[in-house]
């Protein structure tokens, strides 16, 4: 037997390691020479690594969550007779799961027992008994359950232990009244992936950071109604305005008064590097979980040309195709919910930045204005900051500067 075993190859940027994120082959699977192996990941991004050799898969190092560092034996592939057809063979073999979207990679939690759809129990002749181990037919009787009554999953309908611990039995009802179920499953997920990496960071930014949180109402009105006018007037081709762009601008003439805001803090050596450019991070949900692609030097866009800069990365994001470069390398983060933003927030920020914006729900409502009351556009703007960078003062004469701006939207266009 001419076994290869096939390591961890170094990832570049430093990469010391990687999390295996989900295995493309199975133990006794054939292989062909450059067909995907495994899929990890890095600080930075899911890689897809694929065999350099073509053979049948002896042995997996590690399971999906496992970190491997670089040089450790990740494969171990028996080359000998390497001219197995793979395809051909792909049927008599245990196939390996199907491969993930590239951001989708944390575990998924099964549907509770109430909502599988479960097959009809087969009608037993008479005298005949279900079939069923003895340890089977004990916990039945624990649990006080007919095993007639149960579908068996197992080989000729045999029940086994999982079948009767999901089986729900429908307890009669007085009419009129609905049928209610009660619900006992209870899951562990293991937290691996993209899922991890957010926890990480989301722990690092509260451990590190003393958070303070700012949140203004702003009248929207005058803004909402421009960015009608200008969407009916845009070309063709050039996408929609949402409200972000106009964030973006206010943020990127703000920064020019708050240059502390804009900003990464290296706490260990006690540097606060400030920016003149405003890359900025969208906070994006992606199916995988929250991601913050950068639009880069979003001062020298304008409008429309921000609004299709935030839709590529954006989708580049949650289509798990966003380079390397397009997910670090912030200085300020805008985070938004959309239609869910609810009322008020409270933002974590993009640890090592300083600051998060986010804008919430637009709600109409009544206003006093010089004395009268008029239905107004009104929104908050929910901010977070840096304590240790940024002082309550500041921040909120930061916010009271984005204020201003977009609700006199025409300030937006000056130099």
């Amino acid at each position: 037997m001419g076994l290869y075993v096939f390591k961890l190859p170094d990832l570049g940027e430093g990469t010391t390691g990687a999390e295996i994120v989900a295995w493309r082959v199975a133990e006794g699977a054939a292989i062909g020479e450059d067909q995907p192996l495994v899929d990890v990941m890095t600080d930075k991004a899911t890689v897809e690594i694929t065999s350099p050799v073509a053979g049948r898969v002896a042995k997996l190092f590690g399971q999906a969550g496992d970190t491997a560092a670089v040089g450790s034996a990740l494969v171990e592939i028996d080359t000998e007779g390497e001219a197995v057809d793979a395809e051909r063979e792909v049927d008599a073999v245990q196939a390996p799961a199907p491969r993930p979207d590239p951001v989708r990679m944390h575990s998924r939690t099964p549907p509770p027992p109430d909502f599988i759809r479960r097959p009809a129990p087969k009608p037993l002749a008479a005298g005949e008994r279900p079939l069923a181990s003895p340890a089977v037919r004990q916990k039945a009787r624990e649990l006080g359950l007919d095993l007639r009554q149960i579908a068996g999953s197992g080989p000729a309908g045999r029940i086994e232990r999982a079948d009767i611990e999901g089986f729900q039995p429908v307890r009669p009802a007085a009419t009129g009244e609905p049928r209610l179920k009660t619900r006992d499953g209870v899951r562990e997920v293991k937290i691996i992936g993209l899922r991890r990496k957010i926890a990480e960071k989301m722990q690092a930014a509260k451990r590190h950071i003393p958070h303070i949180t700012y949140v203004e109402e702003i009248d929207v009105t005058e803004l909402e109604a421009l960015r009608q006018y200008l969407n009916s007037q845009k070309l063709d081709g050039a996408p929609r305005l949402t409200l972000l762009p106009f964030f973006v601008r206010a943020l990127a003439q703000a920064i020019c008064d708050h240059p502390q805001i804009n900003a990464r803090y290296d706490d260990e050596a006690g540097v606060l590097t400030e920016y003149d450019a405003l890359h900025l991070g969208i906070a994006t949900q992606t199916p995988g979980g929250l991601m913050v692609p950068v639009v880069r030097h979003a001062e020298a866009l304008d409008l429309f040309d921000c609004a299709a800069e935030i839709q590529r990365v954006t989708q580049a994001a949650r289509e798990g195709k966003a380079a390397k470069s397009e997910l670090s390398g912030s200085t300020l983060t805008l985070t938004s919910l959309g239609t869910l933003g609810g009322l008020v927030h409270t933002p974590v920020i993009n640890w090592p930045e300083v600051a998060i914006v986010g804008p919430n729900r637009i709600v109409e409502r009544p206003v006093v204005r010089d004395g009268k009351i008029e239905v107004r556009k009104m929104m908050n703007l929910s901010s977070s900051f840096d304590h240790r960078i940024v002082d309550g003062w500041d921040a909120a004469r930061f916010v009271q500067n984005i204020k201003g701006r977009l609700e006199h939207p025409a300030t937006l266009f000056m130099s």
